[in-house]
């Protein structure tokens, strides 16, 4: 839809203002969402925590809905929308911490609830930047699986850890850096989906992604090393808010950025595309062997997840792989017009008889086959008619040469071939004969002086394929079909040596 009247209207008033907002929302919007948390905490007195709770909950909604109007804009809906649902699962466990603040102090479990929430907001991003692009839905299921599974042990390793009845200052230090090194392991690889994306929109996307997480980073370092024991309310928490603001200023904005920006090399994004599916279950692992020594078991599970997981998948990629294989295999062996075979299987298929021939001391034929006067059909008509006629003519071939060793082919251009392994020369005539008179009977109109398309046709016949090669089968069907067509075309004519059956 387009802009309202009233939108025209503010726009022509205050265009300065409205450029600069459609070109710097990721700017303007962190720093008024700042503006605003400042004001509530200065003006709130007592009620400042709650007031700043407040904000804390609105910025990653704010980013929540920008994320999901960026996936209805954009094609590359998957990352949004993961985007998105993890700023969703942020906002809850920051909600969390507000009703534990407000009617929750007695529930002991709320503390475990939030530290789940903040946790699994980073389950949907893990599970975006190792998906590789274009994967089919079982292999995202399998992938969605296993981040759902390192998210759960992540956080039972984290609480274990923040539960220790012997908590110190070293443990909580451990904790916290623990927490720094998966934003940076976040962080770092979306920064490599980014460089590795040939894709504007997939790039815009990991380009968000980017930026939010390393200033996700940055923050999170900040606030758990210098604030992690001062209460909301404080003007610490104007930071919190920033990597929220900022994703969804970037989610508005229109930037797309060029693939030139940043130039690596050709092979880099195969080897990102390559290596992705590994980032799973390798951190699968090392999360798993960490708990080892908390919950022997739950460290066992989660190794035999990342393994049958990456086994079950690669299976999965590995049969895709291989039926798109064979369907590119069979398409480079069929003619895209007419839907026979093409020349390169037409010319394997010879070799392969020939060969069988010579082994056996079988004969075998050949039928060269020429549409008469296409040209004057191709010029007096046009192009699309005439790839009309030649599909006709293929389909009344492909009906006559009805025996199953037998391969009908278009040759080149108007030229098709048929050969017949371990036929006599009566056979290959009375075939030829056949097809001429399905194509005739056809009755398809044409320029050509008879007024409707006609075939001439070449035999080419050997009684024993001994020596030699299946150039010499081809050279005498084509002399043969020149001959034919010398002779006032529409004809089928054996070649000279055997010329008896003529």
């Amino acid at each position: 839809m387009g802009m309202s009247l009233q939108d025209k209207a503010e726009d022509s008033a205050f265009p300065a203002r409205s450029a600069t907002w459609r070109r710097h929302p990721d700017i303007l919007l962190p720093l008024a969402f700042v503006a605003a948390h400042a004001s509530a905490i200065a003006l709130g007195g007592g009620k400042a925590w709650l007031l700043s709770l407040l904000f804390l909950v609105f910025a990653p909604l704010l980013a929540t809905a920008a994320c999901f109007q960026r996936a209805r804009r954009d094609a590359f809906v998957e990352g949004w929308i993961a985007l998105g649902a993890a700023m969703l699962l942020w906002a809850g466990g920051m909600a969390s911490n507000l009703l534990a603040g407000l009617w929750l102090d007695s529930w002991s479990g709320a503390a475990g609830f939030t530290l789940l929430l903040f946790i699994l907001y980073g389950v949907p991003i893990i599970f975006v930047l190792a998906a590789p692009d274009r994967e089919s839905w079982p292999v995202r299921l399998i992938d969605a699986a296993l981040a759902a599974i390192l998210g759960y042990l992540f956080f039972r390793h984290t609480f274990a850890f923040a539960t220790l009845a012997d908590t110190s200052a070293s443990n909580l230090l451990a904790l916290r850096l623990m927490f720094d090194i998966e934003n940076l392991f976040i962080a770092l690889f979306a920064a490599i989906r980014f460089l590795a994306s040939a894709d504007p929109v997939r790039r815009a996307c990991f380009r968000s992604l980017t930026l939010f997480a390393f200033a996700y980073l940055a923050t999170a370092a900040f606030i758990n090393h210098l604030y992690a024991d001062v209460y909301y309310g404080s003007p610490s928490d104007l930071v919190i808010g920033l990597p929220f603001t900022l994703l969804a200023g970037l989610a508005i904005a229109h930037h797309m950025p060029g693939k030139g920006v940043l130039r690596t090399s050709p092979a880099f994004p195969h080897v990102v595309q390559a290596a992705a599916p590994l980032m799973l279950p390798a951190t699968l692992l090392m999360v798993s062997a960490s708990l080892v020594r908390i919950d022997p078991a739950l460290a066992i599970a989660g190794c035999g997840a990342a393994i049958l997981g990456y086994g079950l998948r690669t299976i999965l990629v590995q049969l895709r792989s291989l039926d798109a294989q064979s369907r590119l295999e069979r398409l480079s062996r069929i003619d895209a017009l007419t839907g026979l075979a093409n020349r390169r299987q037409f010319d394997e298929s010879l070799r392969r008889e020939w060969d069988r021939a010579a082994r056996s001391g079988n004969g075998m034929a050949l039928l060269m086959i020429d549409v008469d006067q296409f040209k004057l059909l191709n010029d007096g008509l046009g192009h699309p008619v005439g790839d009309q006629r030649l599909r006709a003519v293929a389909e009344a071939l492909a009906g006559c040469a009805t025996r199953g060793s037998d391969l009908v082919a278009r040759y080149g251009g108007e030229e098709f071939a048929v050969i017949l392994p371990a036929a006599n020369l009566a056979e290959a005539m009375a075939l030829a004969e056949t097809i001429r008179c399905a194509v005739e009977r056809l009755d398809l109109p044409s320029p050509a002086p008879g007024g409707r398309v006609t075939v001439s046709i070449g035999i080419g016949h050997v009684d024993r394929a001994e020596g030699g090669n299946a150039a010499l089968l081809i050279a005498d069907a084509d002399a043969a079909l020149y001959r034919a067509k010398r002779d006032g075309r529409n004809r089928s004519i054996a070649s000279a040596k055997n010329s008896m059956a003529d």
